[in-house]
């Protein structure tokens, strides 16, 4: 490897060490090797590959620090690779000599306002792992046109916009594992006017990445409301994902586009995470295909689960809690489906704490008819589930069409019961049930709802 201390940087963190490191590229073998030390730059290191070959950048096993002190990214990698994963896609000069642009243990941190880790596009396999990318704007952001990204054991950390920012880009199978990312003001990981397949985002700590100065705020943050924007076939798994209250803040925000002709997001599967501590926990609007199981889902101050506008969403064994070391101030705030289609809620626990108040500064009021509520909804079943301590009802549902709640236990285990009904039905609807549930409280239905009650236990 070509050491820039060889080429003339002094690794001081005083002297600017920009020149040094052009240089380095430009006469060395096409890749960086950096000893221990601070390396000042004033403008951004671009790596084209179809100049450097094979390229790595190494720093030091991690005592290596890059001051950016110009705006734009640190570094820069720009590929040729504008096609499918396919090998067959692949010109033989770019396989050979653009494959898997690695960079390893170094730290990045930002100098200028408008100084980025990373900006990469047009590659193949980029491979980021063990670093560190603090006060900066954007850690990674990842533009145009990326195939097979790996990020991977870093600490992205306390950044101005995101983390991780996928932007205008086409991407298939990005990796995102095993990494901190937090305190990024606006989101630890946002997709935005972006065609991605394959994205997976495993084995993470992502929080506190939230501003409360802006309207929305997200932890995992997927927005494809653009008009030629989607993004399918992925993972949120095994990741701890939490933040503090903030005004129209999700720890999970998944946005489609259309709901009435084509839902742009879906296809995921939100499995085994602890996911708590928003305004609204998982938030998803105008999506398909999105199974939520297996999680561990508390204190979300307006909702715990939105469901807006959404298609084939599963629901299965989730716990909706609070953690008790931090009541009242932590609470179990509900499910809300609204406009939503073809969805399954079953095996799961959802037990409310202070029925429906808290004691949060700031925090909106809670407005709701129940602990679950499924508002305009067509083909919907309940099943299997525990309903406890609800407020003013424990299920509520409105103006709804095939909506089958069945094997459930409604019930207020409170010493002093608050819950008005267990079940209040209203509206025109058709085709509903609800059948073999223990209620510990009455119903109220109106007769035009079009439920039908069978072998319920009540008292």
């Amino acid at each position: 490897m070509s050491n820039v201390i060889d080429y003339g940087a002094t690794g001081d963190g005083i002297a600017d060490d920009t020149e040094a490191i052009l240089h380095t590229l430009d006469a060395g073998d096409g890749t960086l090797q950096f000893s221990s030390g601070n390396y000042l730059i004033t403008r951004t290191i671009p790596i084209r590959l179809d100049q450097t070959g094979r390229f790595s950048i190494n720093g030091c096993g991690g005592s290596t620090k890059i001051l950016m002190a110009g705006a734009g990214p640190a570094f820069h990698l720009i590929g040729e690779h504008h096609q499918s994963a396919d090998p067959a896609s692949f010109s033989p000069e770019i396989w050979a000599s653009q494959r898997m642009p690695t960079v390893q243990h170094l730290e990045i941190e930002g100098k200028h306002p408008d100084a980025d880790g990373f900006w990469i596009e047009g590659t193949m396999q980029s491979t980021l792992v063990g670093i560190l990318l603090r006060e900066l704007r954007n850690g990674i952001h990842i533009r145009r046109h990326a195939r097979n990204v790996l990020i991977s054991q870093c600490h992205i950390y306390h950044n101005r916009g995101v983390g991780v920012f996928l932007d205008s880009v086409n991407l298939h199978q990005v990796i995102i594992a095993n990494s901190h990312i937090s305190y990024c003001l606006q989101g630890g990981i946002k997709v935005v006017n972006s065609e991605i397949r394959n994205l997976h985002i495993t084995g993470n700590d992502i929080e506190y990445n939230y501003d409360v100065k802006a309207d929305i705020s997200a932890d995992i943050w997927i927005d494809s409301s653009q008009d030629r924007s989607s993004v399918r076939e992925g993972s949120i798994v095994s990741n701890t994902v939490q933040a503090k209250y903030s005004p129209g803040g999700a720890n999970i925000l998944m946005i489609g586009h259309h709901p009435e002709k084509n839902h742009k997001a879906g296809m995921f599967a939100i499995s085994g995470n602890l996911i708590g501590s928003q305004e609204t926990n998982v938030n998803l609007i105008a999506c398909r295909g999105v199974v939520v199981s297996g999680n561990i889902i508390y204190s979300g101050h307006h909702r715990n689960l939105q469901v807006d506008g959404s298609r084939n969403i599963v629901i299965g064994q989730n716990t909706f809690d609070h953690n008790p070391d931090y009541e009242p101030n932590q609470l179990c705030t509900g499910i809300r489906l609204t406009d939503s289609y073809n969805c399954i809620f079953n095996g799961s626990i959802i037990q409310d704490c202070q029925s429906g108040q808290h004691t949060v500064p700031e925090s909106k009021p809670i407005i709701r008819n129940g602990l679950l509520e499924i508002i305009n909804c067509q083909r919907i079943n309940v099943n299997g589930c525990q309903i406890l301590d609800g407020y003013p009802n424990g299920i509520y549902v409105d103006k709804s069409k095939d909506v089958i709640v069945s094997g459930c236990n409604i019930l207020d285990t409170r010493k002093e019961p608050k819950t008005e009904f267990a079940v209040q039905w209203t509206g025109t609807g058709s085709g509903n049930f609800l059948t073999n549930n223990r209620l510990q409280k009455q119903v109220e239905i109106d007769l035009d709802s079009g439920v039908q009650q069978t072998n319920n236990m009540f008292g």
